[in-house]
């Protein structure tokens, strides 16, 4: 019987099953911030054990609160960064280098197909758009990663979500992720993969692929995946060119990754997204959906465009068409936060940075603080906020808070009339 890319990922790094079933993997990328890493970091000395297993194969970052806030996230700062030096971690992105981890490591080429990824971070998933098998691990499976660049995982059985049809204009895959997530519920992919296959995810883009995959845990999922192919080459062909004779050869050595067609899925999942509307969450689940005309008119208190969910160049591009020659609504507050410096350097560029401060945005650097309530747009108690973030729960953006997620597009047209607002009258 065939494998599935998960599976095909798991037999190739193997290095032991101490226990039927417990997979001990090799670990091409592990992935740090100044959030969980502090911790593992304080373990590891304390135990006579600071060391790390590869520094070429630890990618590090401040990007959660930056810069620091107060004297407790300076500190935090301060730990990853003496760790970062005194190892010899040369991808370390300290403050004026750095941006929002699952965004600045694909810019930078550290993802390839067939990698296994770790982070002390459950939006790690993200990196499965490569091919990749990428996940989120607690405070000891990073430790070990760390030092001994291994990490234990019972394999995971792999949902197919098939995507056919044709996305209708101004629905995005924000759009077709929170459909997914309401259609598998927050329960229903978990310790499981998200496969996403179908003609709708072979004419995305990297960025949009992204967008999918990083949203796979917000439905239980262990990691999402996409299948490498033209699209991905074409991504990182400036850092893997010198690996290949052409694009084209790039192409047939990532096919290895694919699933194979008699592959075992543990279930189906087929969304035709052709009339697919743009997608809105309620309530405090990312699994609460509905389409942007049964909750149009709602209030809200402020706009967020960013993070490692939307926070791209493709989601910028897309909400500044919107917002061109237009102004926020009076009463409301916009804030903008590009992903990396190079997607702030090329917005500035293209002069999209422009739109959005003569709309009236805020423009921040690049940076996680809002999503997770802890700098740089926190809402007060009773505030509601139309975000392009990735998780509702209560109280995420900020104690009393309410979120509700949506495409950049949406986020636009909601900033522009000041309630929840449906993006194709402005397309």
């Amino acid at each position: 019987m065939g494998k599935t890319t998960a599976e095909k990922i798991f037999a190739a790094h193997l290095v032991d099953e101490p226990f039927p079933g417990t997979k001990v993997l090799r670990l091409d990328v592990v992935m740090c911030h100044e959030i969980t890493t502090p911790i593992a970091i304080a373990d590891l000395m304390e135990r006579g054990k600071d060391r790390v297993f590869n520094p070429g194969n630890i990618k590090a970052v401040i990007d959660h609160v930056t810069p620091s806030k107060d004297s407790k996230t300076a500190t935090q700062a301060k730990i990853l960064r003496d760790w970062a030096h005194r190892h010899g971690v040369k991808d370390f992105f300290d403050v004026g280098a750095n941006g929002v981890c699952h965004a600045l490591f694909p810019e930078k080429g550290f993802i390839r197909p067939g990698y296994t990824v770790i982070m002390g971070d459950s939006h790690t998933c993200t990196h499965g758009a490569f091919g990749a098998f990428a996940a989120g691990v607690g405070t000891t499976d990073l430790e070990v990663g760390i030092l001994k660049g291994v990490c234990a995982f019972r394999e995971p059985k792999t949902i197919r979500i098939n995507v056919t049809g044709r996305l209708p204009r101004g629905v995005y895959a924000k759009d077709v992720i929170l459909q997914i997530i309401g259609k598998l519920t927050v329960n229903g992919a978990t310790d499981k993969v998200m496969e996403f296959r179908g003609n709708v995810i072979d004419e995305m883009t990297m960025e949009s692929r992204m967008t999918l995959c990083n949203m796979a845990i917000e439905a239980g999922g262990t990691s999402g995946i996409c299948m490498p192919d033209r699209v991905t080459v074409d991504y990182l062909w400036p850092f893997i060119s010198g690996d290949y004779a052409s694009k084209e050869d790039a192409v047939a050595d990532f096919k290895k990754w694919h699933s194979d067609d008699d592959a075992a899925y543990d279930s189906e999942l087929n969304i035709d997204v052709s009339s697919l509307e743009p997608t809105v969450t309620f309530g405090y689940k990312p699994d609460q959906v509905k389409p942007i005309g049964e909750i149009a008119g709602t209030p809200v208190d402020q706009i967020y465009i960013g993070s490692c969910t939307n926070g791209r160049l493709e989601d910028l591009r897309i909400a500044a068409q919107i917002l061109k020659g237009r102004k926020i609504a009076p009463g409301v507050r916009g804030i903008l936060s590009p992903a990396t410096p190079g997607i702030y350097q090329q917005a500035l560029k293209e002069g999209l940075i422009e739109i959005f401060m003569e709309a009236g945005f805020c423009v921040t650097n690049p940076t996680c603080g809002a999503c997770l309530g802890m700098s740089n747009g926190v809402l007060a108690e009773g505030e509601v906020c139309a975000a392009t973030t990735n998780r509702n729960f209560m109280g995420r953006m900020g104690k009393g808070g309410m979120v509700h997620l949506m495409s950049p597009a949406t986020s636009a047209a909601t900033a522009i009339e000041g309630v929840m607002a449906d993006p194709r009258k402005y397309l």
